[in-house]
């Protein structure tokens, strides 16, 4: 149990972290809105013009780019973020720790590649596309520590900046590489450079570099959370592919190209909420790990936070589905629209799982992310036995679905024992919002028929849901409306 030491917060210190708060949330929201922008012009652009078969072949390489990418910062990033005050030689260590890591990577993956192809049905485009394309894993070793550093002390304007110049720059290559006929080496490169203009941009502005020491002591101290939060990282990467996996090698490359598009676009929305969440709050509840009146006081207000920005925006982006595919790819993309609906849903609850595990990693509590995996990928495992005889690729996304509901409650349970707070709050936290999201749906839909022009549906569904929410916010006078303004406009005094 978490020890009562205050039942007030200290005075001198909450208006400064009101105000690094607000900076936080304003840049990883201004870093989200821009990346997520510019990722989905260059994404339809792309999706306009290459094959389904490429976006396949580009989708059988993340099942492995990710687990090389996990494999690199293998859990430390997290355990530095969690770490009260880590030290010049601790980021150091990790540093040296990550780049060796990752240079052992790809030189597997390098020699690997053969086998990759025989894996997604002998085709051995993979092997040359598979050898350029985890050189990222070098690039991104390179900028990790740089990463966590600037998010541990809240200064994640530069990380903003980064993403922001690095998505322009690999999304104008991968846009020139596709109309010259690049097929799926467009896709690839653009990987490539977007890795390496981020992480050369935070070397230039982020102000740090490695001591030339490595500390076995700081090692083994970041390792024991390190190794739990990596643990889990590595079953839920495991799961969280193993549909691309599955698709790829069992159905075909076309099918697996509707899938990732599909998966793509849903995760722009919950993974954007996800990480600003993350960023934003994660190092705020670790300064109050010891004083569980207070970090029950905040959990409550984040759990309103989220709700208030979450249920809104990814029941919108569901219901607007088709009109969104159809303006955006006319009809090339049909089959992956119901998917896209059924993922987005389903990202409801992928974010607040992940908002609750962090607040067992503010805790401490890390080994209990491990189980919280084994429960999760468990469930998933079993969803894809329940519908893979099915041999129908929505079959396999309705399944995602259901084990993500089950699992979410399941963790409700863990997190309400762990933290103290009543799983029937934590929940009463989430219903107002959710109230107010499903109305806003309803409208939504009451308008879809009054055009068939999918641009003039898409825009007017947008309009009347935003108008809606906001409105019904407004008179059921919810704290969140304030709170959001608050936050993004940064309108605290300074200490």
């Amino acid at each position: 149990m978490m020890k009562k030491t205050s039942t007030t917060e200290p005075e001198p210190e909450a208006p400064s972290l009101k105000l690094r708060t607000a900076r936080t949330l304003k840049w990883n929201t201004i870093d989200r809105v821009s990346s997520q922008v510019i990722y989905a012009v260059t994404g339809v652009v792309l999706a306009n013009l290459l094959s389904k078969e490429d976006f396949g072949l580009v989708g059988a390489l993340l099942v492995f780019q990710a687990f090389g990418i996990l494999f690199v910062d293998s859990g430390f990033g997290s355990a530095l973020l969690q770490k009260k005050e880590p030290t010049r030689r601790d980021f150091s260590t990790v540093f040296w720790f990550n780049l060796c890591v990752s240079l052992a990577v790809y030189v597997i993956l390098f020699f690997c590649a053969p086998l990759i192809a025989d894996i997604f049905q002998g085709d051995t485009r993979l092997i040359p596309l598979s050898r350029v394309m985890f050189l990222s894993f070098i690039l991104n070793g390179l900028g990790l520590v740089q990463t966590t550093r600037l998010m541990k002390t809240m200064n994640v304007k530069q990380i903003a900046v980064a993403n922001t110049v690095g998505l322009i720059v690999s999304g104008g290559v991968g846009v020139w590489l596709a109309i010259a006929g690049a097929g799926a080496w467009a896709l690839v490169w653009q990987t490539v450079t977007l890795a390496a203009v981020k992480s050369g941009w935070l070397w230039a502005t982020g102000g740090w570099s490695p001591e030339l020491t490595f500390s076995r002591d700081s090692l083994r101290q970041i390792w024991r959370v390190g190794l739990s939060v990596f643990s889990s990282s590595a079953l839920n990467t495991f799961f969280l592919y193993i549909y691309s996996f599955v698709i790829g090698a069992f159905y075909n490359l076309a099918s697996l190209g509707v899938y990732t598009q599909a998966d793509k676009w849903s995760k722009m929305g919950s993974a954007s909420i996800s990480q600003v969440l993350t960023a934003s709050f994660v190092p705020l509840l670790s300064k109050f790990q010891d004083d569980g009146e207070n970090f029950r006081r905040y959990v409550s207000k984040i759990n309103g936070f989220t709700a208030f920005i979450l249920f809104p925006v990814m029941a919108g982006v569901a219901v607007v589905g088709a009109p969104l595919f159809h303006t955006l790819f006319g009809t090339k993309w049909d089959a992956a629209i119901i998917l896209f609906q059924i993922l987005t849903v389903r990202g409801i609850f992928v974010v607040l799982i992940s908002l609750y595990t962090n607040y067992l990693l503010s805790l401490g509590y890390a080994r209990r992310l491990f189980m919280v995996e084994i429960v999760k990928d468990l469930l998933i495992f079993a969803a894809i036995l329940g519908t893979v005889w099915f041999h129908s690729v929505p079959a396999l996304v309705w399944g995602q679905l259901g084990a993500s509901a089950v699992t979410y409650f399941i963790v409700l349970a863990m997190v309400s024992r762990a933290t103290g707070i009543r799983a029937r709050r934590m929940v009463a936290d989430l219903l107002p919002c959710l109230t107010l999201s499903l109305a806003m749906t309803a409208v939504c839909l009451l308008v879809l028929p009054l055009t068939d022009i999918p641009l003039l549906q898409l825009l007017l569904m947008i309009a009347t849901g935003a108008a809606t929410y906001l409105m019904l916010a407004r008179l059921t006078r919810r704290p969140e409306l304030t709170e959001a303004t608050t936050y993004l406009l940064g309108r605290f005094r300074r200490p």
